[in-house]
């Protein structure tokens, strides 16, 4: 238990700006998708072996918690992949890019393109949410 405690003290105590903040939102981000695809694997398993629940899960996908969680699942997944690809990227063919002041301006740019490609998937699914 005391490693645990210690793993998260190192993830959330405070190192740094912009490249901290990629950090950990690449971890959140990532346990979002996460836990997502363990509730579809749950979800369509139910499909095949309990008929009857799987009509009851759809009802509570369609409540107001759920549809706010699937928004934020749609910026879960674009910033995951786009800081992924960045990381990737830099890994592969800019190492000298990993100085700090290349990453404050990567990490920058991409949540900002996370957040504009969200924006309209976010408007469209909240506009089903409050009734549109």
């Amino acid at each position: 238990m005391s490693a645990l405690k210690t793993t998260l003290q190192g993830y959330l105590s405070y190192k740094g700006r912009e490249g901290h903040l990629g950090f950990v939102l690449h971890r959140l981000t990532g346990l979002g998708t996460l836990l997502f695809l363990v509730i579809h694997i749950f979800d369509m398993a139910a499909f095949y072996w309990w008929p009857t629940f799987f009509q009851d899960a759809l009802n509570l996908y369609r409540t107001p918690p759920f549809m706010l969680g699937e928004i934020g699942l749609v910026f879960c997944v674009l910033y995951h992949g786009a800081n992924g690809l960045r990381i990737a990227f830099v890994d592969m063919f800019a190492p000298h890019k990993w100085a700090i002041h290349a990453q404050r301006n990567a990490v920058r740019w991409t949540l900002a393109i996370a957040i504009i490609l969200w924006l309209p998937a976010a408007i469209i699914m909240g506009s089903r949410l409050f009734g549109g």
